[in-house]
């Protein structure tokens, strides 16, 4: 199929002297209403190497060009790109089915043609009349050095092990970068194991106490709000809950109510009404960033989130690869009225304890990290919900609502999760490695400060913890209104002992928090 390269493509100006190749090539071809995220183009000449990258572009040699074909340009992308399922969903709909007959007629025995044949049945529903694969060499749809796969279910028809996260209803890709490795290998659960084993459980129950408040504080305070005690209790209750049912759409709505006391202004159970992100115009009228899935699609596509989530447990995935794909797909489908975020970060919560990496009891604190880098959570988090925006057609509605025209569940259906993984994974590093054992070592020595204050003067506990808390955060000395007023009964004598203790035993403690 010829068609002249656009000078421009997806808002981005194709680089002199290419033609568009593999997804981009077919996206342009056939009108696909999808974002490319790794876009591709082969030179009309020769370059330097097989292969360079200019901005967003990915460019190849003249030797790449595949053809004029779309089944070569399918080949193409089986080859040398990443796998996009939302665009290849996409294509599949748009694609005579006699390309990929032709292709498979042409070359029967080809693993990538294998590979595009069971992806266009598997996606699309429908079948191309060529009979089952030969008796040839099984071969992975995904390549278990790319990517982080699921255990292999052969399928006889196609001679592909179908090693995906999930299923054609819904699907996470995560790609195995360098730095997803990285974080693996640091065997993050064991250290955890380690570090808590090296307590007691006293301590231990404390610790998990003070993180799981500081979780909670930090999820609310992500959306800007400071509630009160009783709203924080929820969520620790509900945290707390987080593994002990399996995943399933009534254990979502049951978190959600637990988190949302107070039903009067939201609905109870999935949404009926559309839901955006974003700012208003005077008007009032809704100025969107990020628009969540139609209302009549909230069924299918939660179904097969949990399905994916299910699958990913079965295959015993890495269990913050699994967190951060079921996490991140929920909130981007954003199924409630309010307190898809709450939802969302307590999901992080639900799958690590559901796969044991959380010890009972204990909560590691990722929302406190979240909040301290909150920029790049929401980048993390637009990265993949901002390019959606230009497919999805919508109207405000005459309650300032948006309503959406177009079909967009494949939108919410299938996404690449391998940077909300390597996001999730550095938040989850930074408690395991800093945040609980900061908080133990805290807590060792506060009790040591306090035996010492006891044998300096016969004091109730609450007192004394205020003491060592007034003296450290006034810099190792106790503020002259409190030693005249709640502590004027100290001696001069008795506060410079306690001053001294405090010091002693918190020194160093601060540089390395």
């Amino acid at each position: 199929m010829s068609k002249p390269t656009p000078k421009i493509f997806q808002q981005r100006l194709v680089p002199e002297g290419t033609r568009l190749a593999g997804l981009s090539m077919l996206v342009d071809a056939l009108a696909v209403e999808a974002p490319v995220r790794a876009p591709t183009c082969v030179s009309t000449g020769h370059i330097r190497g097989s292969r360079r990258k200019s901005s967003d572009w990915t460019i190849y040699d003249k030797r790449y060009w595949p053809g004029e074909c779309l089944a070569d340009h399918l080949i193409f992308a089986m080859r040398h790109e990443v796998i996009d399922l939302l665009v290849l969903a996409r294509t599949f709909k748009k694609i005579p089915p006699a390309e990929i007959q032709g292709l498979l007629l042409d070359a029967p025995t080809s693993a990538h043609g294998r590979r595009v044949w069971f992806l266009y049945e598997t996606l699309t529903g429908r079948t191309i009349d060529v009979p089952d694969a030969a008796n040839v060499a099984a071969v992975d749809l995904l390549d278990p050095e790319r990517y982080f796969t699921g255990a292999p279910m052969l399928s006889r028809r196609h001679r592909i092990r179908d090693n995906l996260l999930g299923t054609a209803e819904f699907c996470p890709i995560i790609r195995r970068t360098p730095a997803l490795q990285a974080h693996i290998d640091r065997q993050l659960g064991d250290r955890a194991k380690a570090t808590i084993g090296r307590a007691g459980s006293h301590m231990v129950a404390r610790a998990a106490s003070f993180m799981l408040l500081s979780d909670s504080r930090a999820s609310f305070e992500i959306e800007g709000e400071h509630p009160p005690r009783n709203r924080l209790e929820r969520w620790g209750r509900a945290v707390l809950q987080a593994g002990k049912n399996d995943l399933a759409t009534e254990e979502i709505v049951r978190l959600h109510s637990v988190l949302i006391e107070d039903m009067r202004f939201t609905t109870a159970g999935f949404r009926s009404d559309g839901v955006f992100l974003g700012e208003r115009d005077q008007g009032g009228d809704p100025l969107p960033e990020f628009i969540g899935a139609r209302p009549e699609d909230l069924a299918s596509l939660m179904q097969g989130l949990i399905a994916s989530n299910a699958r990913m447990t079965a295959d015993a995935i890495d269990a913050i690869l699994q967190a951060a794909a079921t996490a991140f797909a929920f909130v981007y489908v954003h199924p409630f009225d309010d307190g898809n975020g709450r939802v969302h970060r307590c999901l992080v919560h639900h799958v690590l304890a559901e796969r044991k990496f959380s010890p009972p009891g204990m909560v590691f604190p990722v929302s406190s990290v979240m909040l301290d880098r909150v920029d790049e959570y929401r980048a993390t988090l637009q990265s993949h919900s901002a390019p959606l925006m230009d497919f999805i057609q919508w109207r405000p509605t005459s309650d300032r609502n948006v309503e959406v025209r177009n079909d967009t569940a494949d939108l919410y259906r299938y996404f690449d999760a391998t940077d909300a993984s390597e996001f999730l994974y550095a938040c989850v590093q930074r408690t395991v490695e800093h945040d609980l054992p900061a908080e133990l070592d805290h807590l060792r020595r506060h009790d040591a400060a306090m035996r010492r204050i006891m044998d300096v003067v016969e004091i109730p506990d609450r007192k004394a913890a205020d003491l060592i808390l007034f003296v450290r955060q006034n810099g190792g000395t106790l503020p002259r209104k409190r030693r005249e007023k709640e502590f004027a009964l100290l001696t001069s004598a008795e506060t410079e002992t306690i001053e001294a203790i405090v010091r002693d035993e918190f020194d160093g403690f601060d540089r390395a928090s």
